[in-house]
């Protein structure tokens, strides 16, 4: 479970975001990120039947940074008012698809599947869908997916896929820039007992999603 105060601290940072508050309240902070990393390192334990790779992986290394990179954006807030992590084979910085858990009052999730791939591995992953379409369907058609994780959603091309047809049984999902699945995560659920537990059953529901993407990647030549 997630204390109250750990979501508490993420509703006010999302009002006072700035450094002079944060400064101020950096014991709140590193609270709450000492809560969060608890809580993350029991899923990636209970994630490791999944993903056998989670066992060799350390937990804070799975985390993101709190703080944005303003760079490149009119958005000129320095943290993220939510705490995140990435449970995949290889990491949070691989491309494999994977379990994404993201922590944000009112707005928490876990979100399934993989992440805009791009170029040889884009290809590969379109070319899975289009040979095992029936087999992708049956995985998405299941009643008990389709009830925690709903239809897929996100960005999707404006004209066809190179290669595909308009008139390809799957060309809504080659239409597709990612192939994620989300389940909301209600802040009542995060401050039970059996917070994980509940987290950890979802996984289980979209580990054959999750293995038919990675599928995809490992037959990629890239």
């Amino acid at each position: 479970m997630l204390l109250p105060e750990t979501l508490s601290f993420l509703t006010d940072l999302d009002v006072h975001n700035d450094r002079t508050w944060f400064e101020e309240s950096r014991p709140r902070y590193e609270a709450a990120r000492a809560d969060f990393m608890v809580f993350a390192d029991a899923l990636r334990q209970g994630l490791t039947p999944l993903v056998p790779q989670l066992a060799e992986q350390a937990t804070r290394d799975l985390l993101f940074r709190i703080y944005r990179d303003v760079r490149f954006s009119k958005n000129k807030a320095p943290y993220k008012p939510h705490f995140s992590a990435y449970f995949s084979r290889a990491g949070k910085k691989a491309v494999d698809a994977g379990y994404y858990l993201h922590i944000k009052p009112g707005q928490s999730h876990l979100s399934v599947g993989m992440w805009e791939p791009q170029g040889a591995l884009m290809k590969a992953v379109r070319q899975e869908i289009d040979y095992s379409f029936d087999e992708l369907q049956g995985l998405l058609q299941k009643p008990s997916f389709r009830k925690a994780f709903g239809e897929l959603k996100g960005e999707t091309l404006r004209t066809l896929p190179q290669g595909y047809t308009a008139d390809n049984p799957a060309i809504g999902l080659l239409k597709h820039k990612s192939f994620l699945f989300s389940h909301p995560l209600p802040d009542t659920m995060l401050h039970q007992k059996d917070a994980v537990k509940k987290i950890l059953a979802l996984a289980r529901e979209a580990a054959p999603v999750v293995a038919f993407f990675n599928r995809a990647m490992d037959d990629s030549p890239a």
